[in-house]
């Protein structure tokens, strides 16, 4: 039996890098197994992405999230992840979710936000399915309806709300620790990943927000550098 490697996507956003870097760091800290790391940055997807970029399109990484099966090979499976999230625990743990009976698996959030605006200005936007796209496990054979023609074409609401599965049937359910919504959600323990979705302490106006103090230590942690004497 080979050696498993798990095969992760991170949304990157250039205004958000230090972010996507300490996320990185926080999961191959903990990690039991190796994990191969994927920056969604638009600039290497090369022509995939042809999209105009929505008024409503907070991050880059808003819907080439969804090129994780196409990227893949349509093979085996791939964790997809925003960038604005620390993860406290193995990677491994999440990993070992993925069931064969499911295309995607993800949290069921029911999230409803009353705030019209979150980081950077950008809008916030309120519909079904809110933030369950921001975790993915994806089965990636049976998510071959996201082609690069159906990603850059289909609706923002069609893409986040599955619309490309036969049915909601075909999405397995994580548990709630795995996408844990700073500011929406009361700080808890055995939070496994902390979503930073209003904005993360690396902006201003969030630097005391919950968890923070989580995201600097692995800030400082990341950028250690031990000096021989």
């Amino acid at each position: 039996m080979g050696v498993i490697v798990i095969r992760l996507f991170i949304g990157y956003d250039p205004r958000e890098s230090i972010a996507w870097h300490v996320l990185a760091h926080s999961i191959y800290a903990r990690s039991s197994v190796p994990v191969s790391f994927v920056p969604l940055a638009l600039s290497t997807l090369g022509g995939l992405m042809w999209r105009e970029r929505s008024a409503l399109q907070s991050t880059d990484f808003s819907f080439s999230r969804f090129l994780v099966p196409y990227l893949s090979g349509y093979e085996g499976w791939s964790i997809f992840m925003d960038c604005d999230m620390l993860v406290r625990d193995d990677i491994s743990n999440l990993w070992a979710l993925r069931d064969d009976r499911y295309a995607v698996m993800c949290v069921k959030h029911q999230h409803e936000p009353t705030e019209t605006v979150k980081f950077l200005d950008a809008p916030q936007t309120r519909y079904e399915k809110k933030n369950w796209s921001s975790v993915m496990l994806f089965n990636n054979a049976r998510c071959r309806a996201l082609t690069p023609e159906y990603v850059n074409t289909a609706s923002g609401l069609e893409l986040h709300q599955f619309k490309w599965l036969a049915s909601d049937d075909e999405i397995g359910e994580i548990p709630a620790e795995w996408n844990h919504l700073v500011g929406y959600q009361p700080p808890r323990s055995g939070v496994k990943n902390v979503h930073y979705t209003l904005g993360g302490p690396y902006f201003r106006e969030f630097a005391d927000c919950e968890y923070a103090l989580d995201w600097f230590i692995e800030r400082d942690r990341m950028m250690r550098v031990d000096q021989r004497v």
